[in-house]
């Protein structure tokens, strides 16, 4: 026969199981305080400001990128590092102005970099940004495009070298990953991230919409009855396609239940690419990605911005930045005073990580979570330098892409070529489309940052370090 418990038994069990639950639930709190956000950084490549359905664009359509402004911070002031990818894409692995490393245009073939005096690959030995959320537990990883090499330099470092876990890469030596691979990738990454319990970072550097244009017919289809010309309709078809795998990245972030604690920013590496003339549509080859339409489908807008890819006006440098994390960063809200630069990613992440900055490494960034997470600030309380290997003057038929330095400092932006001859200033402040030229009123501030891109051309090297140069270097190509 049993024995029924005692009353003061039954009270006593209650209160150590209620204490146990409290116990329970205590330490779950602390383990959610204490956990790591995962980080997914969506990079496209020449995406233009107005290149979205959010920023008003005539005809193309972005639902998925749009999910991203309405369910997070529009931030309207962000610029890249250089008017072009291979600068833009080493200031976000490094923290660093490119110029740092003598990087000033995209890497080509080893010709062609060393008479440009630039390396033949971003440097192994830098500090990068994989390498230091690897060391505070993230799993990391690396879908797209590359170009901090080329994929016709076959001893460049793989993307694997720079602190991924895993990557699958084009314009990068070894095998080329097909162009439209990369959600489906990342998607499998993160899944088995989960699975080993990580936090997990993620570059998805998608490759549109720069040429070669690779049109999926269901894509262009989807605009038979626009009215567009051929151009356009391409053009939008491949953004269109490029927003769609987005969409499936965020979809799994969705159905893994991971989308509160993931940090998602959507950019591009510079503004978008135009013609110098007019050209006939027509196919073209890359070595990297295969045929597809050439330049004359580039139709990307900037919305009233200066200036096109490789400019360092804000039309070639001014991109869109959507950050989304959900209960951390305001949703629908448009941020228009907050200046973030590409070289203040590595420190943001790595305060959102929790990742520790090297001794001795100092960026050139600053970390901007405070700014993402709704703290209004107004200017650039550190200057920012850009340096490209621009000439001529605005006078000899080249308006827009004759800027070799520029500094921003503060409200101030000061534009000059390359033997300071001529120089254009503005407050991008208060006039981000650049309309007035300040020069003749402040010609103090002219000055002042004319001696302050002087001091920074004196840090930087003469040369790029040799560990950077290809053996084929030692075997030139005719």
């Amino acid at each position: 026969m049993r024995k029924r418990m005692s009353r003061p038994v039954l009270i006593m069990l209650f209160l150590c199981f209620a204490f146990a639950w409290q116990n329970a639930c205590t330490v779950s709190a602390d383990d959610a305080a204490t956990a790591k956000p995962n980080i997914l950084f969506i990079f496209a490549d020449d995406w233009g400001w107005g290149d979205l359905s959010c920023h008003d664009h005539p005809y193309v359509k972005t639902p998925n990128i749009d999910r991203l402004a309405r369910e997070g911070t529009d931030f309207h002031r962000f610029t890249v590092a250089s008017g072009v990818c291979s600068p833009s894409r080493t200031a976000v692995m490094t923290g660093h102005f490119p110029a740092r490393f003598n990087i000033d245009g995209h890497f080509a073939w080893v010709p062609s970099n060393a008479k440009r005096n630039m390396p033949d690959w971003l440097d192994t030995d830098a500090v990068t940004m994989p390498r230091l959320l690897q060391s505070a537990g993230y799993a990391t990883a690396h879908f797209g495009k590359w170009h901090l090499s080329n994929d016709m330099i076959p001893d460049s470092p793989s993307p694997g070298e720079y602190g991924y876990d895993r990557y699958g890469a084009f314009n990068c030596s070894g095998e080329q990953m097909p162009v439209h691979e990369d959600a489906d990738n990342a998607i499998d990454f993160i899944e088995s991230s989960v699975e080993s319990g990580k936090p997990f970072f993620v570059n998805l550097w998608v490759h549109e919409p720069h040429t070669p244009f690779h049109v999926i017919p269901k894509y262009r289809w989807a605009y038979r009855d626009s009215g567009l010309d051929e151009e356009d309709e391409i053009y939008a078809a491949v953004l269109s396609h490029a927003d769609e795998r987005i969409g499936e990245v965020l979809d799994t972030l969705d159905r893994l239940n991971l989308t509160d604690d993931t940090l998602v920013i959507f950019s591009s590496d510079n503004g978008p690419a135009r013609s110098k003339s007019a050209k006939e549509l027509d196919l073209m080859y890359d070595t990297a990605t295969g045929a597809g339409y050439g330049i004359a489908a580039s139709k990307g807008i900037t919305s009233g911005r200066k200036g096109y890819k490789a400019s360092l006006f804000e039309g070639g440098i001014n991109v869109p930045f959507m950050a989304r994390w959900p209960g951390k960063i305001a949703a629908g809200k448009v941020e228009d005073q907050l200046m973030i630069s590409a070289v203040d990613l590595l420190p943001t992440f790595c305060e959102v990580a929790g990742a520790k900055l090297p001794e001795g490494y100092a960026p050139d960034g600053i970390s901007q979570l405070n700014g993402l997470l709704g703290e209004t600030q107004t200017g650039r309380a550190q200057p920012l330098f850009w340096k490209m290997a621009n000439k001529g003057t605005p006078t000899q038929g080249n308006p827009h892409h004759w800027v070799a330095f520029c500094v921003v400092n503060q409200n101030w932006k000061l534009l000059t070529n390359q033997d300071a001859s001529y120089v254009e200033l503005y407050d991008i402040v208060d006039d981000a489309y650049e309309q007035n030229d300040l020069k003749e009123s402040h010609p103090e501030i002219v000055s002042q940052l004319l001696k302050k891109i002087s001091g920074w051309k004196e840090t930087l090297p003469s040369k790029p370090d040799a560990t950077t140069f290809s053996s084929l270097r030692d075997h030139p190509q005719n």
